[in-house]
């Protein structure tokens, strides 16, 4: 919490939009704050309303409005929590390839799955249902895939090049699909002792998570392999977050926490698994990512999604320059 997790996915998407990359954010934090910076909050209240008896029970409220106001429905914008309520409630009504809802559009090259409050309940569901992907229950193997899934058809369907995915500051369900089953993920870290500790806490759980995932995906069918991925839980690098103002112009961090700073690599060393950063080199384990130019901090202002959504300040010119770092590294690991 507080370490700048939607602060790098806002400023990150922003920048892949900015050098013509179309982008794609799906909201994935209860919190919502990625979704309430990013667009009009009426017409996130109007997205929510038109769904409220589907988030209830999806089955019930296709039979009452019927297939042709449903269809009417799905033209326009809808949450995650949406896109996923047909798995969470077994549905047979569930949305094909073809019915996926448009998104958000931010600017030409940026758009938005807005996320929604009552995303717990599929969490619950993913709980209730790992047991079941041992055996290769359908049900149980599209709860735990559907995520990804829904991610590839929007990549498919609008072209998208990257999906960032915003999510919450905890090692539930729901981040264990997410984190298992994302192409890579990030650790933005802020240099105190609970950084230190929480990459601690982390470590743990995503081996464990990566040797869940090993022993279901060996156990299935090559059929069912489809919807998942070729490798699990791989981590990309570290972010550095700084709320504190700089001591001067040669010190990046404030001096209290340099020492922290300078524990961070090690840390993941010893606690991140080599085979979970397997692919990553000695010095970018020793540095975070962009080195020393990635310090967001409480003084960087938002970058304004729309005059409607635009609660702050403009994005800095350094900030795009400093983002832009983090996606040349990311270009350098998938080439």
């Amino acid at each position: 919490m507080g370490v700048g997790k939607s602060t790098l996915a806002f400023h990150l998407s922003h920048t892949l939009s900015e050098m013509n990359y179309k982008t794609l954010i799906i909201d994935l934090d209860p919190q919502c704050n990625l979704t309430v910076f990013s667009m009009d909050e009426e017409k996130l209240h109007n997205i929510w309303k038109e769904e409220d008896d589907f988030i209830d029970d999806f089955d019930s409220a296709f039979n009452k409005i019927g297939k042709q106001k449903f269809e009417n429905l799905v033209s326009k914008p809808k949450t995650i929590h949406f896109l996923l309520k047909p798995t969470e409630d077994g549905s047979v009504n569930s949305l094909s390839e073809l019915e996926l809802p448009p998104p958000v559009e931010i600017n030409k090259n940026l758009s938005l799955i807005p996320g929604r409050l009552t995303i717990h309940k599929y969490e619950n569901k993913i709980s209730e249902r790992w047991a079941g992907l041992y055996q290769g229950d359908p049900l149980a193997i599209r709860t735990i895939t559907d995520i990804r899934y829904i991610a590839e058809n929007y990549a498919k369907n609008y072209g998208f090049e990257y999906i960032i995915i915003d999510t919450s500051p905890n090692l539930g369900a729901l981040n264990k699909v997410i984190i298992s089953t994302v192409d890579g993920f990030l650790i933005p870290a802020f240099p105190d002792m609970f950084s230190l500790y929480g990459i601690r806490n982390i470590g743990a759980s995503l081996d464990k998570w990566n040797s869940e995932f090993e022993i279901i995906y060996s156990l299935i069918s090559i059929d069912k392999r489809k919807r998942f991925p070729e490798q699990f839980v791989r981590f990309l690098g570290y972010t550095i977050y700084n709320a504190k103002k700089y001591t001067s112009k040669n010190d990046k961090l404030a001096l209290a926490h340099r020492n922290y700073a300078q524990q961070i690599p090690g840390t993941i060393k010893e606690f991140i698994s080599e085979n979970i950063r397997k692919h990553l080199t000695s010095d970018m384990v020793d540095n975070p990512i962009g080195k020393e130019s990635i310090m967001l901090s409480h003084n960087t202002p938002w970058w304004c999604a729309s005059p409607d959504a635009c609660l702050f300040y403009p994005l800095k010119l350094s900030t795009r320059r400093e983002t832009r770092a983090i996606i040349f590294y990311l270009n350098n690991l998938s080439s």
